[in-house]
């Protein structure tokens, strides 16, 4: 009796949609795209740096790109107003606390505390209309709150606010999915 290896093929997951990756042009965003890409879905990259984000954008055969900072709302409503059709999913890996001392100033603790906020809140109101019912926005969180240290008290208190924001936001852009990832380091 023989027993031949059949070969599987399967669909790409993300064959047809449309995937915008905030700040993909190096990282855990540029890796997403490329599974994205991967996975039969058309991707367009944002990120500060025009030359990195050209070079991403023709390693992966982006869909198309847009150079802007994530933090600033106008720019980012923009880019999410220009584009010309409805798209379906959005990861963010943009913005992240900083570890501060606690004798930082107070407007650069009040700036770390409330950018990555910000960047969720601004994010789900720019894309929402631009996201289909089906669709998704991913955000990228952290787990710096787990094991408290000097130099991380704002990074572990935007830590903890981060899911409950998340979770918040699913509940008012339901049917779209708004999910949190907390990427940890392995090594630390």
């Amino acid at each position: 009796m023989s027993t031949a290896a059949i070969p599987t093929q399967r669909e790409p997951e993300l064959l047809g949609q449309t995937v915008v990756v905030i700040d993909g042009s190096a990282g855990i965003g540029l890796e997403t795209a490329r599974r994205a890409r991967a996975e039969g879905a058309r991707v367009i990259l944002t990120g500060r740096n025009r030359d990195r984000l050209d070079q991403a954008a023709c390693e992966i055969s982006a869909e198309g790109t847009a150079a802007f900072d994530a933090n600033d709302a106008t720019q980012l409503k923009s880019f999410f107003q220009d584009l010309p059709d409805l798209i379906d999913h959005v990861m963010v890996t943009a913005g992240a606390p900083h570890r501060s001392p606690l004798e930082i100033p107070p407007e650069e603790a009040r700036h770390d505390l409330t950018d990555h906020l910000l960047l969720a809140l601004n994010v789900a109101r720019s894309a929402a209309g631009k996201v289909g019912s089906a669709g998704s926005l991913i955000f990228m969180g952290g787990t710096g709150a787990r094991r408290p240290k000097p130099g991380l008290a704002i990074v572990s208190t935007v830590t903890v606010a981060f899911p409950a924001l998340i979770a918040n936001l699913a509940l008012e852009l339901a049917p779209i999915r708004v999910n949190l990832i907390a990427a940890r380091r392995l090594h630390q």
